[in-house]
């Protein structure tokens, strides 16, 4: 009755009672009614002031912030359960904070990678390609695809083998010439292997091998503008020792961070795997390439090939290449750290070979004949698979100049998308036989990666949902719990003029402050966590600053935590809205 009172200062309060010492008490004026009929009235008003009164009846109602200041009010007065409450209520939003903290840490720096090491990565087009649609590969990742197991169609389908995802790509000069037409600001360099044979030469002391030099030897990268240097390398590798090619004759050696070099080159060069080579040993280094007309002589309707390796190495027709520099990978670069090792030559120096070599006898004589001129073999020039042999043969001797092989390196990641959006073109209007498929395994790694990241992602967000869920359940319990603490609050309030939604909005409100609270405790004990986690992670993986939250990421969790909490606080909410005024104010 005194809160009543107090209302009535600056309210029109009606009170309806049959108890006159409660009227005399509390009221300011007191109308009496018998048998509906109006009987006395304390203060009656004047003809006057009713024609002057201009006041309007309004309903009683609560807004929102009303019900925000008191529940306030109450989760003041017990603030250490409200901060218990919303700290257990946060472990799922921690949980999840991290997570995708951690998730979005490895995107920036997958996305770095590619950017940065991955897009330098060649584009690689070669005889044959993959070509793998979206549901081959899931279902070779074991992933399901709308295609049902156990169907009850009487047909049997076709199912799609390795052999049939195998694209033959015919890599003919006009495609070279497309190649070539690259605008070179897209690209770092390119390298053109082809099926010709690289006889070279090695003298170790006394004695003249002839090298496997497909393993060995490999072409540069170069730009297409030759005003230009070869971006490639200076880009990822660095000169350690020696000087870069001047001429087609001048090599370079590649070796791995670590100063490693293939056991295979080091007998090459004459040394032992027990053996340390000196720098200084290296450069200078000289190998011998043998022309066609050197190598093979001419034995009736064959040609067989020269064994006297000291003679052949004497010939002054021989091209003498001559190792000029060291390279080595720089220092943070992955891409250089996982390149192979070996000499690498200038693109002069097998263009120059074929040209040569074109012209030798025995490329005259295998272009005539209809079998290989240096085993005897038949071809059967009748199918298409004879004629392919004959050409190989021929690529083999020297006598082709398109590469077998193309490897185009991307400057950087904007001019990558410039360059894929080229090579495309080139199919438009096709049929898929004449198509030409490349490579991207910058795109295959970055996919891979990131689908991994992604489904662990999802798995550790699941497991730390299942910690929201229990929090929602553990607020409804609390607001129940609430709601039976405040019985008589809620007669009080349903006495002076609170509405049933005007209950459910007090306790509502009060989950949202709690909502509030969870998602703040919980962004901000995540926050904290970050730096001790990056130090962790850089010890055993190396990298810096992984875990990074993403602003959007806590803005969103926060929302997540007050609805979930709204939720889990709304049955009692409603509960509480239904208790009948007169019992509550009876709850002691």
């Amino acid at each position: 009755m005194e809160l009543i009172k107090e209302i009535a200062k600056d309210k029109l309060v009606i009170m309806v009672t049959h108890n006159p010492e409660l009227a005399k008490t509390y009221s300011t004026r007191i109308v009496e009614f018998k048998d509906g009929n109006l009987i006395s009235d304390s203060n009656p008003i004047s003809k006057t002031e009713e024609n002057q009164s201009n006041y309007e009846l309004k309903k009683t109602s609560m807004n929102f912030f009303a019900a925000l200041k008191l529940s306030l009010s109450n989760i003041i007065t017990k603030k250490g359960r409200t901060l218990l409450t919303a700290f257990a209520s946060s472990i799922g939003i921690i949980g999840i904070a991290l997570i995708l903290s951690l998730s979005n840490g490895f995107d920036i720096q997958i996305d770095k990678f590619e950017k940065d090491t991955l897009c330098q990565m060649p584009i690689v087009i070669s005889e044959q390609a993959m070509n793998v649609s979206e549901e081959d590969m899931m279902n070779m990742m074991g992933e399901t695809t709308e295609e049902k197991s156990y169907p009850d169609e009487q047909v049997i389908y076709p199912q799609t083998t390795m052999k049939d995802m195998i694209h033959v790509n015919n890599i003919t000069k006009e495609y070279k010439e497309y190649i070539d037409s690259i605008n070179p600001d897209w690209i770092g360099g390119i390298s053109y292997m082809r099926a010709t044979k690289l006889n070279v030469l090695s003298k170790v002391g006394e004695t003249t091998k002839l090298l496997n030099a497909d393993n060995m030897f490999f072409p540069l990268p170069e730009q297409i503008d030759s005003s230009r240097t070869d971006t490639i390398i200076e880009d990822n590798f660095e000169l350690i020792y020696g000087k870069m090619p001047e001429n087609k004759e001048d090599l370079l050696l590649l070796i791995d961070t670590k100063n490693k070099l293939d056991s295979t080159i080091f007998e090459v060069l004459g040394y032992t795997v027990e053996d340390t080579i000196s720098f200084e040993e290296i450069v200078g280094k000289e190998f011998k390439v043998v022309l066609n007309d050197d190598l093979y002589k001419n034995m009736g309707n064959f040609f067989v090939m020269n064994t006297n390796y000291d003679e052949l190495y004497s010939n002054e027709n021989c091209v003498t290449l001559k190792v000029s520099g060291i390279i080595r990978g720089k220092e943070g670069n992955k891409f250089a750290e996982y390149s192979g090792n070996g000499f690498t030559y200038k693109e002069e120096l097998m263009t120059y070979l074929i040209e040569k070599n074109s012209n030798s006898a025995v490329v005259k004589e295998q272009r005539e004949k209809d079998y290989n001129v240096l085993t005897g073999e038949k071809f059967d020039l009748t199918s298409e698979e004879g004629t392919k042999v004959k050409d190989n043969i021929l690529s083999y001797l020297g006598d082709d100049t398109t590469p077998a092989l193309i490897q185009v390196y991307p400057k950087n990641f904007d001019t990558k998308a410039e360059l894929l959006k080229y090579l495309d073109k080139y199919n438009e209007g096709k049929s898929d036989d004449d198509k030409i498929l490349y490579t991207d395994y910058a795109e295959t790694i970055t996919t891979l990666s990131g689908g991994i990241m992604d489904a662990i992602t999802i798995v550790l967000i699941a497991f730390s949902a299942i910690s929201l869920v229990v929090s929602s359940i553990m607020i409804a319990i609390i607001t129940y719990i609430s709601v039976l603490e405040r019985t008589k609050e809620i007669g009080i309030l349903r006495a002076i003029g609170a509405r049933k939604k005007d209950i459910t909005r007090v306790f509502n409100a009060e989950t949202f402050i709690i909502g509030i609270c969870s998602g703040l405790i919980g962004i901000g004990i995540a926050r904290l966590l970050l730096e001790p986690i990056n130090i962790v992670l850089k010890n055993l993986t190396d990298l810096d600053n992984v875990a990074q939250m993403n602003p959007m990421h806590a803005i969103v969790l926060i929302i997540i935590s007050v609805v979930l909490i709204l939720l889990g606080g709304f049955i009692p909410a409603k509960m509480a809205a239904k208790k009948d005024p007169v019992n509550a104010l009876r709850t002691e």
